[in-house]
This record gives C-alpha cells, structure tokens and sequence, in this order.
C-alpha cells in the first residue's frame, strides 16, 4: 500500500474529532491535483481532429493512447470505450482527460480545446431504432438483445379465446439522484494503483482495471469510501471514472481527484431505461384470463451496459404476482444514441409491474370486477410455477398480503365512495421483487464468497458488499454476533478493500442479505465450532441451492433463489384548478421474512415509497436531439420532505428457508408498485386511462380536456 492511501485509510473515513464522514470529495492531501472530463457534445459523429492547446507546466491530457491494454469497460458485452477514439455515440461520452493542480487553469485548457466532428444521423427513439433504414447497428443488428420465452401451451390457448383485452404502457427515464456525484480518488506508488471511492461494486472496478492495464491483480487496489446514494447509479458506471482516474494518476506520478459537477453528472451517468410494453390477455366465456401475450421494449442508449440483465428481470417479472397458465413474453433492448441506461433500484421490475397491474386495473373496469378480487383470483401459491416455470418451493402469503392493506387502507369503502366524489381516486398494486442474481448467476457468474476473522475476542467481517445508506455494517454485524452469540461491539466491519475482502458479488439484486448474509451466518456456526481457537480465518463459499434449477438458453426454471412480496395502496385528490395530485396517503404491507434490523427496516421502506413517489408523477426526464432537457435539481424535480404524504407500514410473518434467520431481501422492493398504485388512483379520480408515467398536472389536463 502506498503511503497516501495509507494516511486515508488510517482514519477509517472518519473524522474522530467532529464524528463526520469522509466523502472523496472532502479528500485534500499534499500532492493531489485534479482532473476533468471532456465529452462529447453531439449525440453521433467521427471525430475528424482533435487541437489541444500548449498545455502549462504541470498540467496533461489523458486518453486513448494512455491506455496501455484495451480501452474497453467490461460489462456484459465488452463494446464501450474508456475514451472515445474514431467516433463518439452519445452526448457526454468520455474524450479526454484534463489534469492538473489548478481546477481554474483545467476549465481554460478544456475551453481551447478545439474538437471537430463529421456528424452521423443519430437515432434518438425506439421507433427509430425499429424503423430507420440505416440504424445504428450493434453487432449488426439495431438492438442490443432481444429475448422470448414461452409457458404452457400459448397458441393452442389463443384459439380458444372469446375476447382479448389489450394495453400499451410508457415508462420514462429516472435519474438516481443521490446526494454524492460520481466521485473518485486515485494514488500510484510506481507498482500499484490504488483507486478510492463512491461506489457500489468494488470488484468491477478492479476488473475494469484489469482489463484497461493488463496487471496482476496484486497491482490492483480497490477500496469503497463513504458512500453518498447510489440507488443503482454506482453499480457499473463508476467502472468508468474510476478507470480514467487510475490513468491519470499512472500518467502524472500524482495523486488524482475526479469528481463530477451535478450537472455532468446527470447528463452522462446511466439512467433507468424508458419501455413500451404491450400486454394482451385473452379471455374466454366464464370471463377466466387463459393467455397472455407480452411484449417489452426498451431504450439501451449508446452502449450495452446491464440492459439485458436489466431486460430480463423486466420480462421475468412481467406477468406479476399471477399463475397464467399459457404466456408468451418477447423483449428487446434497442441500441440509440441516447444517454447509457443502466441499473436503477428495481432494475427493471419497477416497468413491468407499474405495466401488468395497470393492466390488471384495466381489466377488472372492463369486466366490471373488483380489482383486489380478479387479483386474487390468479395469485401464485406455494407449489405453482413461475412465469419461467420455476416451482415457488416456499408459502406464499399474497392473500394475507392482499388483506391487511385492505383493512389498513379502508380500501373497498373508499373506492366505492370515490365512484360519485369528484377527483378522488384510490388504487392497489401486488408485487413481488426476486432476490438475488438472475438465474443461475449466483453459483455460476458472481461465485461470491465471505470472510470472518477471529482474533482473541474479537471477530472481523471482510466482504465485498457496500455500504449506501441501506445499513450493511449494521445488518451484517448482527448476523455475525447473533449466530455467535457474542455481543455486537465485539464484531466489526469496516467498508471494503479489495486487499483484504473476498469477492463477495455486487451490492445489487436486493442478495446482500439474503445471499451474503446467509454465507455469513454459514461461516459464524463453523466459527462457533472452533471458538476455542484463538486466531483463525475461515472462508466460505456460495453453493447453488440443490432444489433450484435454471437453464439461461430457454429461460426456464428458477429466475431468482427467492422472493420478496408487497402491496400498496395510495389514494389522491386532485386539485380542480391546477391538476395537481395531492397524495392523501400511501398504505404498504410487505413479506420480507424475518427483519433483522427494524428501524433500517422502516428507513427503507419509507426512502423506496417515497422515490417510487417521484418515479410515478414528478421526475420528468426528457431526451431531445440526444440531450437530456432536465440537468439539474431546478429543471429535475424529485420529492422533497414537503411531498412525503402519511405513510402507514406493515410486515407480515413468513420466514424465508433461504436467508438468515428467515431474512429476505428488501432494498428494492418498497419501490416497485407504488408507480401503478398511485396511477390507479388518479385513473379512478379523472375517470380516464392512463398508460404513461410520470403523470403529471399537464398530463391530467390533458385527459380531462380530451
């Protein structure tokens, strides 16, 4: 370990005076210069000649021809470029580097900088990228990937309908607003690079790494600092900062800050990816739903990222909390020159279950239901299969679910009221969240594994999972010292350092608890068995559960290890003059197995209410010509404290078989249905469809006027 990065680490991020964290930002150490980014700034274009000005003593470029193996971030399809070479493909893609001790002297430097561009069509929507005669191709094709997997005995079904009810639901882009912006810090000792900083997966880091210098990881270094947000948003991206500070750092012997300007960062970060989704159900005489046939697109941006990962939780997820005998679901991610769309907390569950339970609301209008009971009527239970025909080995409580929100709510009463009350609404959604990786993922991709150190009386926990805002150090420490049964001051957990912490997966998918957790409670009991040791280590590793099964060529089996389930309730008035919703209150019942923390527990499910709250009618985030129009936190607006209308919880009891002591998954989940919930409600209020979100006062306007 260098020095620098010994002198920060020394401190554990924390100010022992004032008690305060220590963000990268706040980083300033003698030596230390700067860096800035240079991005492109047209959506599609060769890069015909770059001029760089004489640059002043002590200051320097960075880019392509600094990368000493490949200049690629790998992800799942190694097609995105550290920096931009020939051409660039979206605006905000990564030029160069400007570096230096004097963040003045870098803007003058970057203002002489003189690009010129040959500019290329570009392709700004999905309908585009379906219909242009010269898309723009990825692996000659127009679209990133595109997925189809069957149940049961689809077109054998369809034959036998008397009716299909249809709809088409949009979903827009979502920044993740977190209050710290990308933000990295990088030391190089002359052997090893040590990069520092707010992210969410260490270990992509250090493969990025890998991959752009070609090094042994033993020259490789990577520690996770205080971390201000991630929601997603620190999940692959910071692959890319963290590369070019590691660069800059090589290149100029100096230790290198990069932090981004919030106005940077929302133009050029990764996104939720905005989908049209069409569902078509087919129904016959007695009025029983026999078929469905789903189609998701969805808008990738410029590069691949995580969009098929993303893809296939949105198209696992969309048939909802339902056993429908006979689907057909197709999906396709389409290549634009839009922002990269990446992961967001529900990594593409959010769309399909704001899509389906819209869906079912509709359907239950059309047939002249009641939505809670037409609901009930398909609920999976314990033995039935999935959407990808994986048997639900565990109960599932989604009656018992479906209950209490209703009693807590006063639902059924209200919703008839609201029938003869101008601009009232009240409305429902069901959903679930799989924990976990995708598939098989666990066992045959990620491989993550933990490790516990014993030392006299004292116990430390070395994983790869962050901590952002969600309560690891916590979580994980009662896990530890409650399996041991120790106190939990004798247990400790700092953020971690890929010197000294396993691979321990990313810190997604709602598996820090459930998958990582359990590997933790698997390693205390072996622990516990050796108590009498003084000093040991012991590390375990993930096996792939015996009863689980998947195959990832036909999409069949097990989607996710586990699950998480819930429904919301919201109700709305909307005001007469402005349109605008008054969201009266948000009612949330959820099966999340055994909390191992309660009061992180109800952080959680407040801070995902309340960001679904935004998802649903307030973060309007539009691309025009390729540029996001909404760039700050003026033009973008999110929830303030003064939005958060009275939020009622309940956890219902259901241990799971999978996570320790009975814990499931919980991250994610509290933001995925209240999207269609609240859009349900202001569809009960306004008397007229709505298939997009966000729904704003202009949107209702609209409506009413039509």
């Amino acid at each position: 370990m260098n020095k620098i990065s010994e002198s920060i680490k020394r401190f554990d991020f924390e100010d022992k005076i004032s008690g305060k964290a220590i963000y990268t930002p706040d980083v300033h150490i003698e030596g230390m210069i700067y860096a800035k980014t240079l991005r492109s700034k047209v959506p599609r274009a060769k890069i015909v000649y770059i001029q760089i000005p004489t640059l002043p003593e002590g200051y320097f470029i960075v880019d392509h021809h600094d990368i000493p193996e490949k200049n690629v971030i790998p992800v799942v399809f190694d097609d995105q470029p550290i920096f931009a070479t020939d051409e660039v493909n979206y605006i905000g893609e990564p030029i160069l580097l400007v570096v230096g001790p004097e963040k003045i002297v870098i803007l003058e430097i970057m203002d002489k900088i003189i690009i010129e561009y040959q500019a290329i069509q570009p392709i700004l929507s999905i309908e585009d990228a379906e219909s242009c005669s010269a898309p723009f191709i990825f692996k000659n094709q127009p679209h990133f990937v595109k997925y189809e997997y069957q149940k049961g005995s689809f077109y054998e079904s369809v034959k036998c309908a008397k009716r299909v009810i249809s709809d088409e639901f949009r979903t827009g882009y979502q920044e993740q607003a977190y209050l710290e912006t990308q933000s990295m810090f990088a030391t190089y000792d002359g052997h090893t690079v040590c990069v520092q900083g707010s992210m969410q997966c260490p270990y992509y880091i250090v493969e990025s790494l890998k991959v752009a210098l070609g090094w042994d990881e033993s020259r490789i270094r990577v520690i996770q600092m205080p971390t201000g947000g991630a929601f997603g948003g620190k999940e692959e991206y910071p692959s890319l900062p963290g590369v070019h500070a590691a660069l800059a750092s090589i290149k100029t012997k100096r230790p290198v800050q990069l932090v981004f300007e919030r106005q940077e960062d929302i133009q050029c970060s990764t996104k939720r990816h905005p989908t049209i989704i069409r569902i078509e159900s087919y129904i016959d005489e007695n009025d029983d739903i026999i078929a469905r046939d789903i189609e998701v697109k969805s808008d990738g941006g410029a590069y691949a990222g995580l969009s098929s990962v993303v893809l296939q939780r949105t198209i696992f997820s969309i048939a909802g909390c339902y056993n429908i005998g006979n689907l057909r679901v197709r999906g396709t991610v389409f290549a634009t020159n839009n922002v990269v769309t990446g992961a967001f907390r529900g990594f593409g569950g959010p769309q399909a279950f704001y899509a389906i339970e819209m869906h079912m609301e509709n359907m239950a209008n059309q047939l002249e239901a009641d939505p809670i009971e037409l609901r009930r009527k398909y609920f999976v239970k314990q033995g039935d299969t999935s959407s990808t025909q994986g048997i639900f080995y565990d109960p599932i409580v989604l009656d018992l679910i479906a209950d209490e929100v209703i009693a807590m709510s006063d639902f059924n009463e209200k919703r008839l009221r609201f029938k003869s009350e101008k601009l009232k609404g009240i409305g429902c959604s069901i959903f679930y969240h799989g924990c976990g990786f995708t598939g098989a993922g666990e066992a045959e991709l990620i491989k993550p594994s933990v490790r516990l150190k014993k030392d006299k009386s004292e116990v430390e926990i070395f994983i790869s999972s962050t901590e952002i805002g969600q309560g690891v150090l916590t979580t994980m420490r009662k896990i530890v010292a409650s399996t041991l049964d120790i106190s939990i001051d004798h247990v400790h957990h700092n953020y971690p350092d890929s010197r000294n912490c396993p691979d321990s997966g990313p810190t997604v998918a709602s598996r820090t608890v459930l998958i990582v957790g359990r590997l933790l409670q698997d390693c205390a009991i072996e622990m516990k068995k050796r108590w009498n040791e003084e000093s040991f280590d012991i590390i375990q590793n993930y096996v792939y559960p015996s009863h689980l099964s998947w195959d990832n060529q036909i999409f069949k089996g097990n989607a996710y290890p586990d699950y998480s389930w819930g429904a919301n309730v919201v109700e709305v008035e909307i005001d007469e003059n402005t349109y605008e919703i008054d969201v009266k209150g948000i009612w949330a019942v959820y099966d999340i197995g055994t909390p191992i923390d309660s009061k992180i527990v109800k952080g959680q499910i407040e801070g995902g209410i309340v960001q679904g709250l935004g998802y649903a009618m307030m973060e309007v985030l539009e691309s025009k010509a390729g540029k996001l129009s909404q760039d700050t936190f003026t033009t973008y607006i999110i929830p303030s404290s003064l939005d958060i209308p009275p939020i009622f919880s309940k956890l219902v009891e259901n241990p799971s078989t999978v996570g320790p002591f009975g814990a499931r998954g919980l991250g994610e989940l509290p933001l995925v249905g209240v999207a269609p919930a609240l859009a349900s409600a202001v569809q009960q209020a306004i008397g007229t469809k709505i298939t997009k979100i966000p729904i704003t006062p202009e949107d209702i306007l609209k409506e009413v006027q039509s």
